[in-house]
């Protein structure tokens, strides 16, 4: 059975974890399987991107077990070769990502669901940096994504102190966009990534990539990233489309170019 199964359904690439029986926990086959995922959402017929995981967890993070091994990959690969790349690639990909949050997020689990560009979460889900219980050091860009979703002294905390972390909570605190019934989860969470895959996708590649910069850039660079992306998705046939659709009072219907 693979570890990630890969699907592609009216333009929506849709990535599961799939090693229920160990919560989703990564090893290197899950691993690479999902950054082969990804690679294949950067082509023109996927504009969004909805990641989830099967059975009752979203994803536990490493599996300790290859941690462990002596024959295994060790941390620094683990690390270089296993989530540095799937966080960049989701970072980097120019295509809405939804994480669709189902159950348990802990450790890497969570932090590649928080760097998502919307993640939405079952009701009972939670979100868990669990590294400091094993004597570890939050990694896959948690210590970026965090502080920058909930702020400095809650992100410090729940990552010291390895506090579980309610969809209710998530939600609240900024963290997540919205937690969601669990009854409901599946049908409202999946039409996220179907609304994004009807929009510009151009617009909103570029939307991405201005919120991306404007954590590190003082006003006067921003107002210029905001320049020189408007003009860019300015120049689409979805902005020609989208204006004629408001002047004629009908639907658009974009087509991503």
């Amino acid at each position: 059975m693979s570890s990630i199964l890969f699907k592609i359904t009216d333009q929506i690439g849709f990535i599961t974890l799939n090693r229920p029986e160990k919560l989703n926990s990564f090893n290197r086959e899950m691993a690479l399987q999902m950054q082969a995922a990804l690679d294949r959402c950067k082509e023109n017929d996927v504009r969004a991107v909805y990641i989830s995981g099967a059975g009752k967890a979203f994803s536990a993070g490493q599996d300790l077990a290859e941690v462990l091994d002596p024959e295994g990959p060790g941390m620094q690969r683990i690390l270089s070769e296993h989530y540095n790349p799937i966080i960049l690639r989701i970072h980097d990909l120019k295509k809405p990502v939804v994480a669709a949050v189902n159950g348990v997020a802990a450790g890497a689990g969570a932090n590649i669901a928080l760097c998502c560009d919307i993640v939405v979460a079952a009701s009972s889900a939670s979100f868990i940096q669990a590294f400091s219980k094993i004597g570890l050091i939050p990694d896959s860009g948690g210590t970026y994504f965090l502080p920058r979703l909930i702020g400095w002294q809650r992100a410090s905390a729940i990552m010291m102190l390895g506090d579980k972390v309610t969809a209710t909570q998530a939600e609240q605190w900024g963290m997540i966009y919205q937690a969601i019934d669990d009854e409901s989860f599946a049908e409202k969470s999946k039409a996220f990534a179907s609304t994004l895959a009807q929009m510009p996708t151009i617009a909103l590649a570029n939307t991405k990539q201005a919120l991306q910069k404007a954590f590190n850039q003082n006003l006067q660079q921003q107002l210029q990233t905001e320049d020189q992306l408007q003009q860019a998705s300015a120049s689409t046939a979805d902005f020609k489309e989208g204006v004629e659709s408001f002047i004629q009072k009908r639907k658009p219907v974009f087509t991503g170019k």
